[in-house]
């Protein structure tokens, strides 16, 4: 059943006429929304394009993590399913979850499970989402696993912006010291120009190259242009070749500094996934094959695929992570001890949340060097090139005195 859109008016208890949108799977599920609003309708109208700006519309992990946290409350509550997800739909105000809700209402209506309705919508919800979703239907614990599953997003959530928000600075501070020396380079060094041609006395060699590398940038800015943004365009159409982004994402982790956040950041994404679907009572090699596919780093996916086939053929998961000589010790030790004692999946969210501080404390780390290692640099460009003009100057006057 699909959704449909209307323009309506109406009035409302004061005799005012109200006009607006909505969205309803048919004219007359529309006339009983307005009504549920104390709203009389005189006009409804099917509008095809508001439902095309809906549909361009983009559900932000906020949407999401909103939408979990209403329907753990409403299922926690013992609310029919059904009635959850109508009620969700009066509840948010974006169009886009709105039209999603209604998806998913109808199909449930339809006598889909909620996961297979969720299914449809892979651009929204991750596998992971969905395989915990089915598993609490399947076991009647759907109420038990959907607060883990906020926890989840919120958690994954927070360290992405935590990641964010520690590189917003450093960034700012980078592009405005390269803007600063362009300007100088392009505006301000061609000025001397002139000055000396008119003095007719030697140019300091420090002075003449920052006017030849002026010239230079100012004859050839385009090339660097083009030349800047065919490398990101190579670098991007890497992705395309499985085995070139292989290299790339092996080479990505073997660098200094980033390529342990790489490594990390990944880890904690596996290991938070796997503990979920594990606490979800999914079994091990189908909980390996979900959590592989949330590892971005293909490198790393390779070595997880290596790892679900030592599982399957009856090796223990810490053996086989260990196998690899790729993954942190910590993560197979650990995985190991949750083995022995039955406790893989705690142990797994709980390692998630270890790798999270790695990465927190090393991104702080980083940045905590890099501000005033960038504030250095700008104030050497900057002040060497004006230093050196300068000097350049005094001594022209100089030799005329």
């Amino acid at each position: 059943m699909s959704v449909i859109y209307f323009k309506y008016q109406a009035f409302d208890n004061q005799g005012n006429i109200k006009a607006g949108q909505l969205n309803a799977e048919s004219q007359k599920d529309a006339i009983r929304i307005l009504r549920s609003k104390k709203l009389t309708p005189i006009k409804l109208q099917e509008s095809k394009e508001d439902g095309k700006a809906i549909r361009r519309g983009k559900i932000s992990s906020n949407d999401l993590l909103d939408f979990t946290n209403g329907l753990c409350t409403l299922v926690e509550a013992r609310v029919p399913l059904d009635k959850a997800l109508r009620l969700l739909d009066g509840i948010t105000e974006s169009l886009a979850m709105k039209e999603l809700v209604l998806n998913l209402l109808a199909d449930v209506k339809e006598g889909k499970s909620l996961a297979d309705a969720m299914e449809l919508h892979s651009h929204v919800f991750s596998k992971m989402y969905v395989n915990i979703v089915r598993a609490g239907e399947e076991g009647g614990i759907l109420h038990e696993l959907l607060p883990d599953l906020a926890e989840f997003l919120e958690t994954s959530a927070k360290t992405r912006q935590e990641i964010v928000a520690a590189m917003i600075y450093p960034i700012v501070l980078s592009l405005t010291g390269i803007l600063s020396v362009l300007l100088l380079l392009v505006f301000v060094v061609p000025q001397f120009a002139a000055m000396f041609e008119d003095s007719g006395s030697e140019i300091p060699s420090s002075a003449a190259f920052l006017l030849n590398l002026s010239a230079f940038i100012q004859n050839y800015w385009l090339i660097f242009l083009v030349l800047f943004a065919s490398a990101i365009f190579y670098w991007r159409r890497l992705d395309n070749d499985p085995s070139m982004k292989l290299r790339k994402d092996s080479f990505l982790l073997k660098l200094p500094l980033v390529g342990s956040l790489i490594l990390y950041k990944e880890c904690a994404v596996f290991s938070r996934t796997l503990g979920a679907l594990l606490g979800a009572g999914i079994p091990l090699i189908r909980g390996l094959r979900v959590s592989k596919e949330v590892v971005v780093n293909s490198y790393l996916v390779k070595h997880l695929s290596d790892v679900e086939e030592d599982v399957r053929g009856g090796a223990g998961l810490g053996l086989s992570l260990e196998k690899t000589r790729v993954f942190p010790t910590l993560l197979h030790q650990l995985v190991t001890v949750g083995e022995e004692s039955g406790r893989t999946s705690s142990i797994l969210v709980k390692s998630a949340g270890t790798f999270d501080n790695f990465v927190r404390k090393q991104m702080s780390a980083i940045v905590s060097a890099l501000q005033p290692a960038l504030i250095i640099f700008l104030a050497i460009a900057v002040g060497g090139i004006t230093i050196t003009m300068l000097s350049a100057v005094f001594s022209m006057n100089a030799v005329e005195f």
